[in-house]
This record gives structure tokens, C-alpha cells and sequence, in this order.
């Protein structure tokens, strides 16, 4: 038996939650998926990865639940059950002290999302709750200056939403979060479908076109895939020989979003910290962020350099780990987010 349990870092997302445990690194990295059999009295099938290998393949008796849409929690109780399964599964349940958590969340969530997310890790059997914005935590995790007197953006695409936001001595100076990102693109890819050909695909089949062929700016290539799926008009299965440039014509809209919010970032961002953005460039993370093209389709529409982060998928948990290894430190120095 453990007598104090070490302290952990939790990117909870959209799509997919990241644990990182202290002097460990990040142990989990899986889906935010719980699948259920029943309805009133919900019986617990499979969570994470067990849940993803049967998306798409359930009975009527099964449902697939996402506790958590567009950064903020949809089922209280199956966030509360799956923090508490992946806690249990990165450091045990034999610890007489239990841990310290860092949990990012959107820049700007209310006090309401707050509450309900702070109540969820605490019934996983938590000592404290630190929130910490989720852009903060991937420019932590970037290696950006965040406790100097200089001016980093940082847009992180995840997805359910995308979080762009100003950072500079140790806080987000503007920000602004909208609930676009990797899901609505799977979303728009699915809708596309569905009007051009009559075609239903599922989600996960959305998901493997968006990283196989969409792009956020038109391709010349003339790359295509065999999709099957159900034909709205009958009741048989399909086939359609799906190209680039339709890809890229069905998540446009998502990505003239993610501009947009990255524009109404800049407009407010006081002049001497635009001037060393306008340096030292914009940096994306999150997942999405290795979506083809995105990069330079941001660089385009905003004139600005913009550079992806080494292991975009990783910073924010990476930035919440920075924070657990150094608590003391930072508390010492008046950098530890507060208590929630």
C-alpha cells in the first residue's frame, strides 16, 4: 500500500482525455467514451479504448455516451465515473492520502462548468482541484515564456473546441474559446456526405477520412477513398469513391471559424503584445492541429507566421504535468492556479 498518492495532471477533452502522473509522464491517453446497456438504472459496459472498438457496432440495447461536448460537461455522472476509472487506472486505488489533480478546462468557462467539473474529480476521490485554462497549459507545455513579460499566442484545436488566447506574465491576457474543432469537422463531414450522395457514414468513419484526406486549404492532388456506407433511399449498403476536394470543401466552414476566433484574439490584443506575436509568430496545438494545411491557412488569411508544436496532441497534458512536478516551486512563486 501507498501512503500518499502522487499527484496527477488531467486533460480532460471532447474526444480524448490525457492523464499525466507525477515522475511518471502521461500514462493514459484514450478516448472520453462510456459505453452503457439500459436506460433509468445505466449499467457500465466499457470506457476509453474498450469503448472505441465497439463505436459504430452496438445493438439497441448499448449507447455510446460522450460525457463531455464542446469543452464542458453533457453527463455529470458518467464524467464522474469515467475521472474516477482513469485515476484508478493510472495510479491504483491503494493510497491512504489521495492526490493532488490539475485539470484543464476552456479559457472562459463559467463558474456554473467550474463547479460541476471541480465536483466531478472530487467524487473520484480527490484531496484538491486546480483549474487551469487550457491554452495556458499547452503554451506551458510548448516551452512558450508564459511567465515573462513577453507576448505568446498559442491556438489549441482539440475536439470539441478550439481555445485561442494571449499569454504574457503568467496569465491569458485575451482569450476566446468556441465550440469548433475536430468533432464538428467529422460533423460537417458527415452532413457533406449525406446531401451529396444520400449517404449516411458513421462517426468514426468521419474521423478516418478527416485524417486521411481533408485539408484546410484545396489540394491539387487527386487523392481519393473507397467509402461504404448506408443509402438514405433503401435499405442496402453503398459505396462512393470520396476526393480531397470534396474533403476540403466540407470542413472550409469549421476552419474559417478557427481564423475567425483567432482574429478576434488579435483585435484585442494590446499593441506591444501583438508586436512579439507578430515575431515570434502563432502556435498551434491540440490534435486538429495536424489537420493538412492548417498551418499554412492560418499563416495566409492572418499574415502572421504560425508553427506547430512538436507533439501538438500532448502539450496541454505536458503543461499540466510542468505544474505537478513543480507545485511547490510555483506556489512559492505565486504561479499555482487557485484552489477550485
Amino acid at each position: 500500500m501507498h501512503f500518499f498518492a502522487p499527484d496527477i495532471g488531467i486533460d480532460l477533452g471532447s474526444s480524448n482525455t490525457l492523464v499525466y502522473v507525477k515522475k511518471r509522464g502521461i500514462v493514459i491517453s484514450e478516448p472520453t467514451l462510456v459505453v452503457v446497456s439500459g436506460t433509468n438504472r445505466r449499467q457500465v459496459q466499457s470506457v476509453g479504448d474498450e469503448a472505441r472498438m465497439v463505436l459504430g457496432r452496438l445493438n439497441d440495447s448499448k449507447t455510446v455516451i460522450r460525457p463531455i461536448r464542446n469543452g464542458a460537461i453533457a453527463d455529470f455522472d458518467m464524467t464522474a465515473l469515467l475521472l474516477k476509472y482513469f485515476i484508478r487506472k493510472a495510479i491504483g486505488v491503494s493510497n491512504v492520502v489521495k492526490p493532488k489533480v490539475v485539470i484543464s478546462v476552456p479559457a472562459g468557462l463559467d463558474d456554473v462548468n467550474r463547479k460541476a467539473i471541480t465536483e466531478a474529480v472530487r467524487l473520484a476521490g480527490v484531496k484538491k482541484v486546480y483549474l487551469v485554462e487550457k491554452p495556458f497549459a499547452a503554451a506551458l507545455g510548448s516551452n512558450l515564456p508564459v511567465y515573462d513579460p513577453i507576448g505568446s499566442m498559442v491556438v489549441d484545436i482539440g475536439g470539441g473546441t478550439t481555445d485561442a488566447a494571449v499569454v504574457s506574465l503568467g496569465g491569458l491576457v485575451v482569450s476566446q474559446s468556441i465550440p469548433v474543432g475536430g468533432a464538428k469537422m467529422d460533423e460537417a463531414i458527415i452532413n457533406h456526405i449525406k446531401r451529396e450522395f444520400n449517404m449516411l457514414i458513421g462517426d468514426r468513419t468521419a474521423e478516418d477520412v478527416k485524417i486521411d484526406l481533408a485539408s484546410a486549404m484545396p489540394v491539387n492532388e487527386n487523392r481519393s477513398v473507397r467509402i461504404r456506407g448506408r443509402d438514405l433511399l433503401s435499405p442496402q449498403a453503398m459505396d462512393i469513391e470520396y476526393t480531397a476536394r470534396q474533403a476540403y470543401m466540407a470542413v472550409h466552414e469549421p476552419c474559417r471559424a478557427i481564423v475567425a476566433a483567432i482574429r478576434w484574439v488579435l483585435e484585442r490584443t494590446p499593441p506591444e503584445l501583438a508586436a512579439d506575436i507578430m515575431r515570434t509568430g502563432i502556435h498551434l496545438t491540440g490534435r486538429v492541429a495536424q489537420l493538412y494545411a492548417m498551418d499554412q491557412f492560418i499563416a495566409t488569411e492572418l499574415g502572421i507566421p504560425v508553427l506547430i508544436a512538436k507533439e501538438p496532441g500532448d502539450c496541454t497534458a505536458l503543461g499540466l504535468g510542468y505544474i505537478v512536478e513543480n507545485m511547490p516551486m510555483l506556489q512559492e512563486q505565486g504561479h499555482m492556479p487557485a484552489q477550485a
